[in-house]
């Protein structure tokens, strides 16, 4: 990928949301998060039970609108470039790459995730995505210059994997039209870190480490 087509690319991306914000004063995909809290305890309070003692894990990430696109069609190589259209793999977000911060230590397909703030990503192949828990740090304004830090994807290398995930696929019975990172089936012992958008739903597994 050359910094031309990447500059082409933001510049795209950019004259989106301009037109999005001058049509409605909003982003075109507005930023969002999904948190969870583990390993606390309820205690009464004088205005009723108070949760302390808990831990936080947080994902942070921008959130595409379907807006009647087919987000993850195409077949071969053509698969899934609407969500992902030139980056070497999906930021599983919009704008700022996704951001996974966790207070305790996650085992995610046998490996710990100490804690800390790290980068997610996913690399989609029909019907087999590979989640993605990456130390690379995320910029927070696209700076080309920046060779330490990332924008979303582009320039994404695997050399700072933390760990690499299988990711269960089920077709939902609905469409989810904003993008949606969610914790499911979740207790202090683990739970799941799920995607919806469009019909997808994709999930991994995660347990708590001590």
């Amino acid at each position: 990928m050359t910094r031309r087509l990447i500059a082409t690319g933001m510049l795209a991306l950019g004259i989106s949301a301009l037109v999005f914000a001058q049509g409605g004063g909003r982003p075109a995909s507005p930023a969002g998060s999904s948190a969870a809290q583990v390993g606390g305890k309820y205690v009464p309070g004088s205005e009723g039970p108070v949760y302390q003692g808990g831990k936080w894990i947080e994902i942070t990430y921008g959130r595409p609108i379907k807006r009647g696109r087919d987000v993850f069609g195409g077949t071969g190589a053509n698969y899934g470039k609407i969500a992902n259209p030139d980056a070497p793999v999906w930021r599983a977000g919009a704008n700022v790459s996704t951001q996974l911060k966790t207070e305790v230590p996650l085992v995610i397909n046998g490996k710990t995730v100490a804690p800390g703030t790290y980068t997610m990503f996913i690399d989609l192949k029909p019907n087999n995505w590979t989640f993605i828990v990456s130390s690379w740090k995320a910029q927070t304004r696209y700076d080309p210059n920046n060779k330490a830090e990332i924008w979303g994807a582009y320039d994404y290398t695997p050399a700072k994997d933390v760990v690499r995930a299988p990711m269960t696929i089920t077709t939902l019975p609905f469409s989810v039209e904003e993008m949606s990172w969610e914790f499911t089936d979740m207790s202090d012992a683990g739970g799941k870190l799920v995607m919806m958008w469009d019909k997808t739903m994709a999930a991994v597994a995660f347990k708590v480490g001590s």
